[in-house]
């Protein structure tokens, strides 16, 4: 009998928990999903209006070096297109990164919770996880600093998912900078930070200063083109040499690649976004401090942490026959069954989630 020899990461390796309506068994197109938490003002119009006119080309291989939409995200980022890499979504860019950068003898520090494909990436590539567990990383950062390993990586998410907190550009060049001095690498996941309506303490234009450093931007939740998958890195010259060698060829597809360049066009509807995420979460919050049995953590960006008395998998089945689906956060490390996410939505969907939450009582639930 044959005997199959899989590489023994891939034995332990367990894929992570999401959210998304295609969680769930027999999704219904009446559902609202707010475990998802992209741009609730979704895709601009125009850019669905250009990929029409794209059709009559899906026939032909794309540019496996996505060279135009680099082009366009030069003049947005402001780098060098030798610094800019295309992934097939962001997360394909986390494990290409741990493909490239970490092994058996790489300690990596991941504060959580925090998105779960880092440690699964880390483990999947051989890496020893340290994990820094803490729902305030700002009253915890000097702590945090000193577990910073040495020829090893830090990753951070900034704006935090599933927190929303976000720590300043000050804070974050201190991580950096520590991290230089220890020979480790520092890989930040900015994929929120274009929605943050206040703030936007990104290292972007701090790129030249660092080569230890790492950017993760998604299309994904700014532009709301989460179906197509295609997010790009931000990075060192060195760093992208490498994960340009590490990626498959034509990994982004046509569509995707156009829609991206299309979406950076319309710049200007990120900051109508930010706008209204603002309004719509002041309305959510408000009407959340007064339901008894639950509190939510401030968030910075479009979604919401909550803490709840009620189980959170008895909270989401309770929801789901509202046609309300909500992130049952007890597969994030460092969380148990007394949290759920919340995504920020429009005005009608948000007053949809309220009237559901208003009509489960606690502790007759």
């Amino acid at each position: 009998m044959l005997k199959i020899t899989p590489n023994p990461n891939t034995v332990k390796h367990v894929p992570a928990a999401h959210g998304g309506i295609f969680s769930i068994k027999n999704p219904d197109e009446k559902i609202i999903d707010f475990s998802s938490n992209v741009n609730p003002l979704g895709c601009h119009p125009g850019v669905k209006k250009y990929l029409k006119k794209q059709l009559n080309q899906i026939h032909v291989y794309p540019d496996s070096e996505s060279t135009r939409l680099r082009s366009n995200l030069k003049w947005f980022t402001g780098l060098n297109t030798s610094q800019i890499l295309i992934g097939n979504g962001a997360t394909e860019l986390i494990y290409n990164f741990c493909s490239a950068f970490v092994n058996k003898k790489t300690k990596v520090l991941i504060p959580c919770p925090t998105f779960s494909e880092y440690e699964k990436a880390v483990e999947f590539s051989g890496g020893k996880v340290i994990s820094f567990k803490t729902l305030n990383l700002n009253v915890d950062f000097s702590k945090f600093l000193t577990k910073i390993p040495t020829k090893g990586v830090v990753f951070i998410c900034n704006p935090n998912n599933p927190t929303g907190e976000i720590l300043s550009k000050k804070n974050m060049e201190k991580i950096v900078k520590t991290a230089e001095k220890k020979s480790s690498l520092v890989f930040v996941d900015e994929t929120f930070i274009e929605l943050v309506p206040d703030s936007n303490p990104s290292l972007v234009k701090t790129l030249k200063s660092y080569e230890n450093l790492f950017i993760l931007r998604s299309f994904t939740k700014s532009f709301g083109l989460a179906g197509l998958r295609i997010g790009y890195g931000l990075g060192s010259k060195k760093i992208i040499e490498v994960l340009q060698r590490v990626k498959i060829p034509w990994n982004v597809n046509y569509i995707a690649q156009m829609a991206a360049s299309a979406a950076l066009c319309y710049s200007d509807f990120l900051e109508k976004s930010q706008q209204n995420i603002k309004k719509e979460y002041s309305f959510l919050i408000n009407a959340l401090s007064k339901i008894d049995w639950l509190s939510y953590y401030p968030s910075s960006t479009n979604f919401i942490l909550i803490k709840t008395k009620i189980n959170s998998k008895k909270l989401q089945k309770k929801l789901l026959k509202k046609n309300i689906l909500v992130r049952d956060c007890s597969t994030f490390c460092g969380l148990d069954e007394n949290y759920i996410r919340i995504a920020v939505k429009n005005r009608i969907q948000n007053k949809l989630l309220l009237e559901a939450l208003g009509e489960i009582k606690w502790p007759n639930h």
